[in-house]
């Protein structure tokens, strides 16, 4: 039996546990040992999950803090290959703003690890982050 929508949100709940939790130990548990990753798909892609891990310590660890994530919704899955779409908010770090994201992956899959993540999304300034907020990380929905 080829790959179900439920094991796509399996390894999409890792995922945002992983950003939620700002874990890059726990993100590259998702990925083949030479999974690409766009972030920006316009830009060459991040090479290897070693990379991977560079990255998110760098743009999840450092650069974000008090992420909320809602979804995924699995839109498409066509083989070995999903569409997902979420929404988060978080605070940018760096700009010293909160920001809400809503962002769609294209997912290839080897088996039930990512080979290949391209993201597409958007984001936008929804307020200034309060200097005495401490990190929270809440609960998220699933499947709906």
């Amino acid at each position: 039996m080829g790959l179900t929508k439920d094991d796509v949100h399996d390894i999409l709940d890792v995922y945002i546990r992983a950003w939620e939790q700002q874990d890059p130990d726990l993100i590259v548990t998702i990925f083949t040992k030479d999974a690409t990753y766009h972030e920006r798909v316009l830009e060459a892609p991040i090479p290897d999950r070693e990379a991977i891990r560079a990255y998110w310590k760098t743009k999840v660890i450092e650069g974000q803090s008090n992420i909320l994530v809602a979804g995924p919704d699995i839109i498409a899955l066509d083989g070995d290959t999903a569409v997902a779409e979420w929404e988060a908010e978080f605070d940018d770090v760096a700009k010293g703003v909160r920001k809400h994201m809503k962002e769609i992956a294209v997912l290839e899959f080897d088996g039930h690890l990512i080979r290949s993540l391209r993201e597409y999304w958007s984001s936008q300034t929804i307020g200034a982050v309060a200097v005495a907020e401490q990190p929270v990380h809440a609960g998220r929905t699933r499947r709906g």
